[in-house]
């Protein structure tokens, strides 16, 4: 299997469920996780998870069905 420990992860839907899920689980295989949703409490909420679990994770809030946004989110912070 390939190392992807450093590696950037951007995951959408991050706030709950599954997209929580693998960001979590991205992180703890050892990428570097931006947290994308449209939920800033709950993104924080991830980000402290994954943080907790010795990660690095970003938090991007943006509503992924507003076309400009989805590039404009992460603002060249990766």
């Amino acid at each position: 299997m390939r190392d992807i420990t450093g590696q950037v992860a951007w995951v959408t839907g991050a706030g709950s469920g599954i997209g929580q899920a693998a960001a979590l689980a991205l992180a703890q295989a050892g990428m570097r996780v931006a947290v994308t949703g449209r939920g800033r409490d709950n993104l924080e909420h991830t980000a402290d998870l994954v943080r907790a679990a010795g990660g690095e994770a970003l938090v991007a809030p943006a509503d992924m069905g507003r076309g400009r946004r989805r590039a404009a989110c992460l603002g060249g912070r990766l």
